[in-house]
């Protein structure tokens, strides 16, 4: 038997979907997804698994203009992951064209894509009409020669099935990089700490969703089976910690209790999650955090 196995970047803005992709490919929830722009900030890779094909997804940090160290750091790992994969694909959102920000990443995919096979995927298809999206199509591909295009919708699951199938013929012929059971390569702690951190995003909005991070502390297997995982929330002002715990804390019990459950689910055995909330001022400043969320300090620099 032949087998193929190989590393795929999907690139893009934030929020185009990325994150909606990959869990759909992989078929698991492996990275974070909300609506806030940013919240993916590790290069988390999803495994899935195709005929005789592995295909490594690493999901980037979207594309944007950086302001701070954090990102800079972020936006370094995105285009490190795409240098470094054998297939790179650039998601747009059909509803919002080619804005200036993926002008600035199709001049960026100029810079590496000699010699890689990069496809295009135009998703939230469902958004705009046919014509719309035929011009789109025309557009993008006179301003880069792409190897393919795909029209899709990541959250619907339209048209995934026909790419990860053209991924899967894409990628070298190789041994299989990880067992075939295997989904992520992140360390159980990290997947938790970004559940919790999705759920923080979710539940407080526009608040501080950036300003804050989650560590797992302490991961304990028990005998009868269940887990107990410690986690420290970390803000960067004292007045943000009364934030995260809510009004007689329950901003705090409703974000433990929505990802304990999840966690559950992802485990298939219970867990006991226990949430702390810790002030530490200068967290983004701090490169032991940008090595445990897959970033590079260095990167970060102006």
């Amino acid at each position: 038997m032949t087998t193929r196995a190989g590393f795929v970047a999907l690139i893009g803005e934030p929020n185009a979907g990325k994150s909606t992709l990959l869990n759909t490919m992989v078929g698991a929830k492996v990275s974070i997804v909300t609506h806030k722009v940013q919240t993916t900030r590790a290069r988390i890779r999803g495994v899935a698994m195709e005929g005789d094909s592995q295909i490594v997804f690493v999901d980037t940090p979207g594309l944007f203009q950086p302001r701070r160290r954090l990102d800079r750091a972020m936006v370094a790992a995105a285009w490190g992951g795409a240098a470094d994969a054998d297939v790179v694909v650039l998601m747009i959102e059909a509803h919002r064209g080619v804005t200036p920000g993926v002008e600035r990443i199709l001049e960026g995919i100029t810079e590496i894509g000699q010699g890689r096979t990069v496809a295009l995927a135009i998703n939230k298809i469902d958004r705009v009409e046919a014509p719309v999206l035929l011009g789109l199509t025309k557009d993008l591909n006179e301003r880069f020669d792409f190897a393919d295009t795909f029209m899709i919708s990541a959250e619907k699951g339209h048209g995934v099935d026909a790419l990860r199938k053209w991924l899967a013929e894409q990628v070298p012929e190789s041994p299989w990089l990880y067992p075939e059971d295997q989904i992520a390569d992140l360390p159980m702690r990290m997947i938790a700490a970004e559940m919790t951190r999705e759920k923080l995003t979710l539940r407080l909005h526009q608040e501080l969703p950036y300003q804050l991070t989650v560590e797992t502390e302490a991961w304990e297997e028990r005998k009868d089976g269940s887990a107990k995982v410690d986690q420290i929330i970390y803000v960067s002002r004292d007045g943000h910690k009364g934030i995260v715990l809510g009004h007689k804390g329950e901003t705090i019990k409703a974000v433990s209790r929505a990802s304990r459950e999840e966690l559950t689910e992802f485990l298939g055995r219970k867990v006991h999650l226990f949430l702390q909330v810790k002030v530490r001022e200068k967290w983004q400043e701090d490169a032991e955090r940008y090595d445990q969320m897959g970033l590079n300090f260095k990167d970060g620099n102006a």
